[in-house]
């Protein structure tokens, strides 16, 4: 029997949700002890809610298992933004469990993606307000796609508050941190504006076109 095949034999011998003993479950199964040892080592690493320790036995502990899925950028926005809603709820049990959630998402993305995830993390724990800021995504991407300028009421970290006439031109998501790419008016420059940090978006009758010098692509830079 190779690895694959056992180890799909001991998801179906501790599927009862029974505590299982690693002598037992080896001679259910024709191998060693440590074997088992190491099979449930491996089941553990990739995900599987095993539970237990060497010496007391193993079960499977009672959540549901994903099959592997793939997801486009708007679905990973979303389920990053539900996660973010979730991770300010009063209810601890509830903000706990989207936490939890938050870490097996960011283990599940690409490398590079995680490097990302991880310095706004660290940089944005805790978030000032992330419940206001999320509240104005629906506005900013209404505005994105329409063209139409906003005048945001923005706070920095330090405490200081502007208030600024932008063009936006990106929304985008970094683990659980969002960000604004807009062309100031006040500055004449690109500014990435944290959407917790935004206290107020407010859509302006002006509608923007592209000029030179002020599309995402000119701050985004030549290509490659």
């Amino acid at each position: 029997m190779d690895r694959t095949d056992r180890l799909l034999d001991l998801l179906r011998l501790l599927r009862d949700k029974k505590l299982h003993r690693a002598q037992d479950l080896a001679a259910r199964l024709g191998v060693s002890q440590r074997t088992i040892y190491r099979d449930m080592d491996r089941l553990m690493a990739a995900g599987v809610p095993v539970s237990g320790t060497r010496g007391t036995g193993y079960t499977l502990a009672d959540t549901i298992a994903l099959p592997p899925i793939t997801l486009t950028q708007d679905e990973l926005s979303a389920l990053n933004l539900g996660i973010a809603i979730l991770s300010e709820a009063a209810d601890p049990d509830l903000k706990a469990a989207a936490l939890s959630l938050a870490d097996k998402v960011d283990a599940a993305l690409p490398q590079e993606t995680i490097a990302e995830a991880e310095t706004w993390k660290t940089a944005l724990t805790p978030l000032a307000n992330a419940a206001r800021g999320l509240s104005h995504v629906g506005a900013l991407r209404s505005a994105i796609r329409g063209r139409q300028k906003l005048r945001l009421s923005y706070r920095h970290p330090e405490g200081s508050a502007t208030r600024r006439t932008v063009r936006p031109l990106r929304l985008e998501s970094w683990g659980r941190a969002w960000t604004l790419t807009a062309w100031c008016e006040l500055r004449q420059d690109f500014r990435e504006f944290r959407l917790d940090l935004i206290e107020e978006a407010t859509p302006l009758p002006e509608l923007f076109i592209d000029e030179p010098g002020k599309t995402l692509a000119d701050y985004e830079g030549p290509a490659g």
